[in-house]
């Protein structure tokens, strides 16, 4: 469905859930920063201390990969939510920081390094 569905769309359903339940009054930035800040903290708990090895098996089952999908969502909505009250263009704002990080990052310096944009060689 990502194939079909734009973030345009996902900012309208996601708007509609809360208008529902006259939510909008607790949807201040500050506050969506930190839920979803907490929400990216429940993802990392599904990996957290867990090998390689594990964090596979964990997603092999349905139970592990629903989990994962939750987390990913309740992080999606928050983002939503965030880029939404805050008048954001999520695709530009995505499309502008590809383009700063390809300059910053150009692929014969950072091909196959970790290494930060200042200590590429």
């Amino acid at each position: 469905m990502d194939d079909r569905t734009t973030i345009a769309e996902l900012k309208a359903e996601a708007r509609a859930f809360r208008d529902a339940r006259d939510w909008a009054q607790f949807h201040q930035p500050k506050d969506l920063a930190a839920a979803l800040s907490i929400e990216a903290g429940e993802l990392q708990e599904l990996f957290l201390w867990k090998k390689p090895e594990e964090i596979e098996a964990l997603l092999s089952t349905e139970r592990g990969a629903a989990k994962l999908r939750e987390e990913l969502a309740d992080c999606a909505l928050f983002l939503l939510h965030l880029a939404d009250r805050c008048g954001v263009d999520l695709s530009a704002a995505v499309r502008a920081k590809l383009a700063a990080n390809d300059k910053k990052y150009p692929v014969e310096k950072s091909k196959g390094t970790h290494a930060k944009y200042d200590e590429l060689r």
